[in-house]
């Protein structure tokens, strides 16, 4: 679990470096992530031994949302004045992500 969590952070830490060092306008996680996907891809008996403790933090992923909910709570007040906003945001997000997942499938289904 330790070993998993730390590779986890690694690569974390190395995409952050990576944008801060690039002046890349992505976030620092998302490098990290595709770092590790391509680290993953190159050492494929790596992805069998991080399986266990990747199923242990997902087990816990629940608990991330619990700043979000805070936040809103703290905040109901500003959530209630950009209703409208955070609507459309969400709303126009959500169609957006649902054709990418489409087209990406389609596209692997070839």
């Amino acid at each position: 679990m330790i070993r998993t969590f730390s590779i986890l952070l690694i690569f974390q830490c190395l995409g952050e470096g990576l944008v801060y060092l690039t002046g890349l306008p992505v976030p620092g996680p998302v490098i990290g992530m595709l770092l590790l996907f391509v680290f993953l891809l190159m050492r494929k008996t790596e992805a069998a031994k991080l399986v266990p403790g990747v199923q242990t933090l997902l087990g816990h992923l629940s608990l991330l949302f619990i700043p979000a909910g805070v936040g809103i709570m703290v905040h109901g007040k500003m959530v209630m004045e950009e209703w409208l906003p955070l609507t459309l945001a969400l709303i126009i997000s959500t169609a957006v992500s649902i054709v990418v997942t489409a087209l990406c499938v389609k596209w692997l289904q070839k």
